[in-house]
């Protein structure tokens, strides 16, 4: 959908809030009206060329005494879904009586096949039915809603001619009018829904690229699964669908695509479940779930080919904690965050407010391991998934996990304030577990920082974007690898990002100096001089001994380190890495800069002091 339609939704739907809801609703309550209604009036449109052939077989299936009708009548609408009230939206809008009107809506709401009646009640919408009829806005609601010169269906309308006079609104246009609706009612009312960053178009079509254009040679004519475990709205799935259609169509291949997501949020779910009905894709609404994917993972055991996600991060998840019915982290068995690893138990699991990392080492858990293309994973991440966590600690393991297996592939910087809601900078982590051999033992970092097209106008905090041709840029620099511009793209080895913490003892001695001894002969540890870390680099050339010979002892003669205390960890910095010195100003720019300031102040002072 172009921005110009767009952006005519957008204040369409502001215009019915306006015109409404205004004096009856709080602002920060207009989305319980307004979002149930875009999906039903969605819902409608998709229907309404069928409604009269549902009609006529819902009385032959009455009159046969059949009660189970909505696969009979779902088929007569040829939609995954169905409405079986003889009622559509337009056939309402004329009701002058608001007490009918208000039954004959709850009717046109019951109606609908079971697959819809969990759309419904999600957003609770049967709640505001009496409200809205005793404040005599039903009807005009609904009559703004069935405006001809707007479009809700996923379909076109066509002129005469057949040529399109209003575009259809697809499936990440509608989350992107959600989120929008969203965002400004939330403005309205200083509300932010913090953790929460609804994925923007263009980062879902670089995230699809870094998905499916580096193994496009590598697509069969077989069935792939795509699963996201934080699917909001189910955009991602649905230009994920797209992109990996596109690409086997180009290689004359034939695939078949299902899609997997699971969802926390009411009204995220319910639109993700409607575009999947509206899509015409029945069972696959099925495997949308609800819950939160930390403590209620939908799909256990399972494992998908395409893992894509942008979860939520800097937000506590004490509630996944309550709903394991567990107080302390440390009691949580969950083979996903707690593995077995070098025939040791390991712990996976981050600091209880920020939940980022348990969606990266759930989505780990479901790789395939026993297909030739393995299973490829693209997540969105804060800066924090780079380096936070001690060694030893949940989120410095996770990162050992991941790069002593050799899964990371890549990790893209993004610009600031490519979000509706953040302006923080973000990270594309990409992982594969069937490395190109190329790629083998080796990571790259690609800094996109500066690859953002300013756009017309602000959305929220997004002020920027990735264009056609920065994803191209970007993609390009993935796909060179090691012969990428390195002004922008760095390859290491594993094993760089990798260090060794250690604590430094030292001995206690006599009053002539002797080191004491305990029974078995160690040396006892003075603690008042003892317990400074020391971070060592797997890169330092020999190793921990050296380190302490050429580092330490020099300054604490003494010092060792207690054989097999030393702590792995891992961390990665593109500061580091990409940092690039602010060049300084010459002797002669400064001065010429002076001469100019006293040329422009000269008699100033003889000016004021004369005045």
């Amino acid at each position: 959908m172009e921005n110009a339609n767009f952006n005519q939704l957008v204040s369409f739907v502001f215009g019915i809030a306006n015109d409404c809801l205004v004096d009856v609703y709080d602002v920060g309550d207009y989305r319980k009206i307004i979002l149930p209604m875009i999906v039903l009036r969605r819902f409608d449109a998709v229907l309404e060329p069928t409604k009269q052939a549902v009609l006529a077989m819902k009385q032959k299936l009455d009159a046969a005494g059949i009660l189970e009708q909505d696969v009979a009548l779902c088929s007569v609408a040829h939609e995954a879904f169905c409405n079986s009230s003889p009622f559509t939206l337009s056939d309402l809008k004329s009701r002058t009586n608001q007490q009918q009107l208000k039954q004959d809506f709850i009717l046109y709401l019951d109606g609908f096949s079971k697959n819809v009646q969990d759309i419904i009640t999600k957003f609770e919408f049967r709640n505001q039915i009496d409200k809205l009829s005793e404040h005599d806005i039903l009807g005009l609601l609904i009559s703004k809603f069935v405006d001809p010169s707007i479009n809700l269906s996923s379909r076109p309308v066509l002129n005469p001619d057949g040529s399109v006079k209003l575009p259809g609104l697809d499936n990440h246009t509608m989350g992107t009018v959600f989120e929008e609706v969203i965002r400004k009612f939330n403005e309205e009312t200083n509300i932010t829904d913090a953790g929460r960053h609804f994925t923007p178009r263009d980062i879902v079509e670089l995230i699809a690229d870094l998905a499916f254009v580096p193994i496009e040679d590598q697509i069969k004519s077989t069935t792939y699964r795509i699963y996201d475990g934080a699917c909001g709205t189910g955009g991602m799935l649905t230009v994920a669908e797209e992109r990996i259609q596109r690409l086997s169509q180009k290689a004359g291949k034939k695939v078949s695509i299902h899609l997997y997501g699971q969802e926390n949020a009411d009204e995220t779910y319910a639109i993700a479940r409607a575009d999947m009905l509206v899509k015409g894709e029945g069972s696959q609404a099925n495997n949308i779930f609800f819950g939160s994917t930390i403590s209620n993972d939908g799909f256990p055991g399972e494992t998908f080919d395409f893992c894509l996600s942008n979860p939520p991060f800097g937000t506590s998840w004490k509630k996944d904690l309550a709903a394991w019915g567990l107080t302390k982290k440390d009691d949580i068995t969950d083979p996903r965050f707690q593995v077995t690893y070098r025939g040791e138990d390991f712990s996976l699991l981050p600091d209880i407010g920020d939940p980022q990392m348990l969606f990266l080492a759930n989505n780990i858990s479901k790789m395939k391991q026993d297909t030739p293309l393995g299973s490829r994973i693209v997540e969105v991440h804060n800066g924090s998934s780079l380096f936070t966590g001690k060694a030893g600690q949940g989120p410095s393991n996770l990162r050992q996990y991941i790069i002593e297996q050799d899964l990371l592939e890549a990790i893209v910087a993004l610009p600031e304030k490519m979000f509706y809601n953040t302006g923080i900078g973000t990270y594309l982590w990409v992982l594969s577990n069937k490395k190109s051999a190329q790629r083998k033992g080796k990571v790259q970092l690609i800094d996109a920082t500066t690859m953002k097209a300013p756009l017309r106008k602000n959305l929220g905090e997004k002020n920027g974007e990735v264009n056609a041709a920065l994803r191209k840029k970007i993609l390009d620099l993935y796909l060179a690898f090691d012969k990428a511009d390195p002004e922008y793209s760095k390859v290491f080895e594993n094993h760089e990002f990798g260090y060794w913490q250690v604590t430094m003892q030292q001995p206690k001695r006599d009053e002539n100096g002797k080191i004491l001894l305990d029974k078995k002969d160690n040396p006892v540890i003075d603690k008042e001089r003892s317990g400074d870390t020391e971070i060592i680099p797997f890169t330092y050339e020999g190793g921990i001994d050296a380190f302490i010979q050429n580092e330490v002892r020099p300054y604490a003669p003494d010092a060792f380190v207690k054989p097999g205390s030393e702590k792995v960890g891992y961390e990665l910095s593109f500061t580091k890495y990409f940092y690039k010195p602010v060049q300084l100003r010459t002797l002669d720019e400064i001065a010429a800069d002076i001469r100019a300031i006293e040329k422009e102040t000269d008699g100033l002072l003889d000016e004021i002091i004369g005045g």
